[in-house]
């Protein structure tokens, strides 16, 4: 596992993973048999942390929101996915034993702005550098493909957790009655419950017959102005303060990109095959984030 130290990847080994054997591929001198290091920014990676190894998870990248996205953190935001993702995708090639899947990271924002039209994996990317950053992530892992390798591209959207991610920074405000929509939100949000976001990868995990991109959000995205709404109820605070689209510019620089983007998109190849989700809708994903 690749980003195994990450907010996911912590909850992924500790959660659906547990009671498997997971080696995590670290930048750093190991401390433990179950630590291999790798150099991905050069391409190194020891042959020797694939032997028996039957899935590789990757879910290596910066952080898209802890920071302004300068010219130099937009080339950080492209180099820790792509260069990991490649590094891996071509050790997996060279090997003749190779793993039977590699589940890769991308984001359900590669679809771009779609507005109030709803998208699966069937729709093609969107414009913008985010959707531009999605699609060299995800071709980043042709040479496992190109081997026979089950490639599965986990395009993420919001998981839902209050202690981390994209709930974390919300919570002081809207504790205080601060909260409320963002640039009219008329935006939609790709949310997902973390439970749901864990059990689908355990789920990708086994289904030998799915490939390809893979949406993970809920079934039921809502627009900005509607998670307000829920997330203000959920903490019994009011939520009705506005924050203009120039106000988070102004704030938060790049990633405001992201935060007035309306991305409607929808779980199809996971509802095709069956996955239940244990939240369907944003209500009930609050309420067990903040449990």
């Amino acid at each position: 596992m690749a980003g195994a130290s990450g907010f996911l990847g912590r909850r992924l080994a500790a959660g659906p993973l547990r009671g498997h054997e997971i080696i995590r591929l670290v930048r750093r001198a190991p401390r433990s048999a179950g630590e291999i290091r790798w150099t991905p920014a050069s391409g190194q990676l020891d042959p020797a942390a694939l032997d028996g190894v039957d899935a590789v998870v990757n879910l290596a990248g910066a952080n898209i929101g802890d920071r302004r996205w300068t010219p130099a953190y937009r080339r950080l935001l492209r180099d820790s996915r792509v260069e990991p993702t490649r590094t891996l995708a071509q050790a997996i090639a060279r090997r003749p034993d190779r793993p039977r899947v590699f589940l890769s990271s991308s984001g359900i924002n590669i679809y771009g702005d779609t507005g109030d039209r709803t998208v699966d994996e069937s729709d093609p990317p969107g414009e913008g550098f985010f959707p531009d950053l999605c699609r060299v992530w995800e071709s980043s892992t042709r040479p496992a493909e190109e081997a026979g390798v089950r490639v599965v591209l986990l395009r993420s959207g919001v998981p839902l957790e209050k202690d981390e991610g994209f709930l974390k920074p919300q919570m002081l405000p809207f504790r205080l009655g601060l909260g409320g929509p963002i640039a009219g939100g008329r935006q939609y949000l790709p949310w997902i419950s973390l439970d749901d976001w864990l059990r689908a990868v355990a789920f990708l995990l086994e289904r030998d017959d799915l490939a390809g991109p893979v949406n993970l959000t809920g079934p039921r995205p809502v627009t900005n102005a509607e998670f307000t709404r829920a997330f203000g109820a959920a903490l019994q605070r009011p939520a009705v303060l506005p924050l203009p689209e120039v106000a988070i510019r102004a704030a938060v620089g790049g990633v405001a990109e992201l935060a007035v983007m309306s991305t409607r998109a929808v779980p199809g190849v996971l509802s095709r095959a069956g996955f239940t989700f244990h939240h369907q809708d944003v209500r009930s994903a609050l309420a067990a984030a903040l449990e």
